[in-house]
């Protein structure tokens, strides 16, 4: 963390996830708990904007992977950042109209979409980056402490990013951002060169067929079949759990958005605690002698939350949804926030030491793409999970039954991260 070859970079990704998360919750949130008053419809707009923040990774993923391993990765940085503070001042028009109440569905809501899936274009270009880069700077013992790092900063971030946006007006959410891509843009032009680790020169621009040989590239060698894999469906386990967010905290708790953003802020927290803890259970060794199990114990957590949520039949005194201190004094509001802490807690257990396997089980020069063949794959993934489960909400499933749905994949996820370590101990896990 003291080191120019991995602080600037942690701080940019930092600053990068926080910048995305106060944007993307500071617009849901308005369009939640401001501008419709239908769980379906809420779900439904929820839902659309996950899927078009990750349309992008689908879309040109392969294209990034290919751009990272071929061109120095952190000119390629400093361009992305540059993007973004363009990015961020056309969502803030749109945060700002909103507001005011001018030209709202005509004009406000297209220009914050546009601006959401302009995001996440510039983070389907920085994605492969942050953790290929990794292997190029820091040594072969550090690389499971700094890709957890990454993962817990990005949580962090992502944790930040929801308190500003649950704390601040409109118009101080569109400032920050303006400022926060500012600071990033100049904390990344302290980044270490990283010089492309590939011979080859032309990119394949055409994304049909790119995406094709990315996914034939990531299917061929086992580890990285499986790690990808089990990454896309945890990923697709938290796009249904991040579609019913906001929902399920206004529609089943009956609770106000800063008791939407303590839920979050627990899950987040807990990510950051698992991506830290496994590298102090591992020792530095990147193994994936604990992922099956880490995701077996969040699918039993997710039952208990699915049973204290048809438990909670609550409702507030003052006939207003529950504020914080309401929400707090509830008999199961502790216990439920707790749940959520430890079902994120085995989540970054899980996925961290995967990440790792993307980035040390393949050439120093193939490492982007190997990333972006896990993004290509996770974002449809999670396209398909919050499509899914906004359309359930559409059709008025309720929310606490749509939980069980993430109960399947825990199962499949399992087993794809057992068989990864049995293809480990056949080759030998990477030591510290």
């Amino acid at each position: 963390m003291g080191k120019r070859r991995f602080a600037p970079l942690f701080l940019t990704q930092l600053l990068n996830a926080l910048n995305d998360n106060l944007y993307k919750n500071a617009m849901v949130l308005f369009i939640v708990y401001q501008l419709y008053d239908s769980p379906e419809m809420e779900t439904l707009i929820s839902g659309f904007a996950t899927a078009l923040f990750v349309l992008p990774f689908v879309l040109f993923s392969a294209t990034s992977g290919q751009l990272a391993d071929m061109r120095d990765k952190t000119k390629i940085i400093r361009w992305i950042k540059f993007a973004e503070i363009i990015i961020m001042i056309v969502g803030g028009i749109g945060l700002m109209m909103a507001a005011r109440g001018m030209a709202v569905e005509t004009v406000a809501i297209p220009l914050m979409f546009i601006a959401l899936f302009a995001m996440g274009l510039h983070s389907t270009f920085f994605g492969p980056i942050k953790y290929a880069i990794l292997p190029q700077h820091l040594a072969d013992d550090e690389v499971l402490a700094g890709t957890g790092l990454v993962e817990a900063g990005t949580y962090v971030a992502i944790l930040s990013g929801m308190i500003l946006s649950a704390v601040f007006t409109v118009e101080q959410s569109t400032i920050a951002i303006i400022v926060f891509a500012l600071i990033g843009y100049a904390v990344c032009r302290q980044v270490p060169p990283a010089p492309a680790q590939s011979a080859e020169t032309a990119i394949d621009w055409n994304p049909i067929r790119a995406s094709k040989s990315l996914i034939a590239f990531s299917m061929s060698n086992l580890e990285l079949r499986y790690s990808v894999l089990a990454i896309s469906f945890f990923w697709a386990i938290a796009a249904i759990l991040g579609t019913q967010f906001f929902p399920l905290a206004k529609n089943v708790l009956l609770a106000d958005k800063q008791v939407a953003m303590v839920l979050l802020i627990a899950f987040s927290a807990g990510i950051a605690i698992g991506s830290v803890a496994i590298n102090a259970l591992l020792k530095g060794e990147i193994s994936a002698r604990h992922s099956s199990m880490s995701v077996l114990v969040m699918g039993a957590l997710l039952v208990a939350f699915y049973i204290e949520c048809r438990m909670w039949n609550l409702t507030p005194a003052s006939g207003e949804l529950f504020s914080v201190p309401e929400f707090l004094a509830q008999p199961l509001a502790l216990v439920l926030i707790a749940n959520l802490l430890l079902i994120a807690v085995a989540g970054g257990m899980f996925v961290v030491p995967l990440y790792a396997f993307l980035t040390t089980r393949v050439d120093k020069s193939e490492a982007s793409r190997s990333v972006a063949a896990n993004n290509f794959v996770s974002c449809v993934f999670m396209a398909v999970g919050a499509g899914v489960a906004g359309v359930l909400g559409f059709f008025g499933i309720p929310l606490e039954e749509q939980l069980l749905l993430s109960l399947a994949l825990v199962f499949v996820s399992a087993q794809l991260a057992r068989k990864l370590y049995r293809v480990e101990q056949g080759r030998g896990a990477l030591p510290a």
